[in-house]
């Protein structure tokens, strides 16, 4: 990726994810990741909770993706941009084979994982990352600009 300069006064959020979802997401194959509510487009940090859902292991999908993939929990482990939020229409054929029906869906792009996992805590709801944190992700990313 070329260098991304995140614009200014742009607030990075984080969002938590399980694992192995987000090891999907930093695989490049994952585009969409599934909300019960709306979530504004921009950066966030990609924190993978505590807890593994070892039932999607057993998704042909999931394995095939997450294969020789470390499941990190609890850390930063990248960084990424949503660009759309959306629901798709009932009845309609779903936007992506990760997406779920009646979910809001969150588009990812510019996906960068860290080099180094930055160990943190996050929240189910969109959280607020202080200083620190982000300072230990963007010294691993130096083609992204905050």
């Amino acid at each position: 990726m070329s260098i991304a300069t995140l614009p200014e006064g742009d607030r990075i959020r984080g969002i938590s994810i399980r694992q192995p979802y987000a090891a999907c997401i930093l695989a490049g194959a994952k585009t969409v990741e599934n909300r019960p509510g709306r979530w504004r487009t921009g950066w966030v940090l990609l924190h993978t909770s505590k807890t593994i859902d070892q039932s999607a292991l057993r998704i042909p999908l999931i394995g095939r993706t997450i294969r020789g993939r470390e499941l990190v929990t609890g850390a930063v482990v990248g960084i990424a941009r949503i660009t759309d939020c959306h629901q798709d229409p009932e009845g309609e054929p779903l936007c992506s084979e990760w997406a779920h029906p009646g979910a809001w869906h969150l588009v990812l792009d510019d996906v960068q994982e860290l080099p180094l996992p930055v160990p943190a805590r996050g929240q189910v709801v969109p959280w607020k990352p202080n200083e620190d944190l982000l300072d230990l992700v963007f010294q691993q990313l130096p083609a992204v600009r905050p």
